[in-house]
């Protein structure tokens, strides 16, 4: 009963929002350039950005002409600038945000900018870029995504899970009927065919056909079959892969990661799998958790300082993510810049056939 107490607010909120937008009382906007939405129901974790940058590298691989100009567009969450801005080379994810300025610094060619209004963000963009992809988009219900991709973490099934503040969802279980796709992310290698019908039909697709990645669903609303083009949802499935440490400070030596210990932090939601991969590599001797897209102060860097100076000989790790906020801060030890290394992550499909199907919808 308490339960059911502290959901139904929320779940009432959400129920009146999606009404308005689905009758049309509150307007939808298309943007003027082609769009891709990727995002999630789920409060964190999901792997958007890995997933955006790798559609941003299937575009660029992919496309027919390389004028193809490509530009993402985020929210630039707890940035210190505010409004539209389109990042520099180089950019600061102090002012700018983690996740930005990660991916401009990984794709230096591609425009990123940043508006919380996705909408002017896209309007802004036009003359600027021929596609725009929106990272975290799902849930901005005021524009209206050309191919909308919606993530799920294998390790955290939506269908498992309960709305805030009893579970991770941010949003209705329901609303994965909306995606044109769904990707689960963080699979294992293994899931074979069978493991992936028993994900389509917990999901809600019937008749998924393993080969062409796509089933159908039943439970589409008007509104949602007129934006998806019918009951046809893909369904595909990925992996978070890790590559060799890099050093967060050019002094990085790295005679350090060759060793067999490591300290790590991490400011991210959910640093399970960062903290698996490294124990494969080091014998772990020491961790400090701090919270996701946190700041990093003086303290926070004295403390990692501490850590690293306890354990003189071992290698400091970090994610990705936090590479770029380390290296906004100030007063960094030269002993610390020396053994400071983050571990790159990259996600992809588990089979080039789902590889094939995808790169055919973004042929737009």
């Amino acid at each position: 009963m308490i339960d059911y107490l502290l959901l139904f607010p929320y779940y009432f909120v959400l129920k009146i929002r999606h009404f308005l937008y689905n009758r049309g009382w509150k307007k939808v906007h298309k943007a003027p350039v082609k769009t891709i939405g990727i995002g999630n129901i789920t409060v964190g974790g999901t792997g958007k950005t890995p997933h955006c940058e790798m559609v941003a590298r299937m575009l660029q691989r992919g496309s027919l002409s390389k004028e193809l100009r490509i530009a993402v567009l985020s929210r630039g969450y707890k940035r210190k600038l505010k409004g539209f801005h389109i990042l520099p080379e180089k950019a600061s994810a102090y002012l700018y945000g983690d996740e930005p300025a990660q991916i401009k610094n990984k794709f230096p060619r591609i425009t990123v900018a940043v508006d919380k209004n996705r909408v002017r963000g896209c309007q802004n963009l036009a003359d600027k870029a021929d596609l725009v992809l929106l990272d975290d988009s799902f849930q901005y219900r005021k524009l209206q995504a050309d191919l909308s991709i919606l993530l799920i973490d294998y390790n955290n099934p939506i269908f498992k899970d309960k709305l805030l503040p009893m579970g991770r969802l941010r949003d209705l279980r329901e609303r994965i009927s909306a995606a044109d796709v769904l990707i689960v992310t963080k699979c294992p290698y293994e899931l074979n065919g069978y493991e992936r019908g028993n994900w389509a039909q917990a999901l809600g697709i019937r008749n998924y056909d393993i080969s062409e990645c796509f089933g159908l669903r039943q439970d589409r609303n008007s509104a949602q079959k007129a934006v998806c083009g019918g009951d046809k949802q893909y369904l595909f499935f990925s992996y978070i892969d890790y590559d060799e440490a890099l050093p967060v400070f050019r002094e990085g030596d790295q005679r350090y990661i060759y060793g067999p210990r490591a300290v790590l932090f991490s400011g991210i939601a959910n640093d399970t799998n960062f903290c698996l991969q490294a124990k494969i590599q080091y014998k772990v001797v020491g961790h400090i958790n701090f919270p996701d897209h946190h700041k990093y102060t003086r303290a926070n860097i004295r403390s990692i300082a501490a850590m690293a100076a306890a354990n003189s000989t071992a290698v400091v790790l970090t994610t990705e993510k936090d590479c770029w906020r380390v290296r906004d801060c100030k007063d960094v030890p030269e002993e610390l810049k020396k053994r400071l290394f983050y571990v790159p992550i990259h996600a992809d499909f588990l089979d080039d056939k789902q590889r094939d199907v995808f790169r055919t919808l973004l042929r737009f």
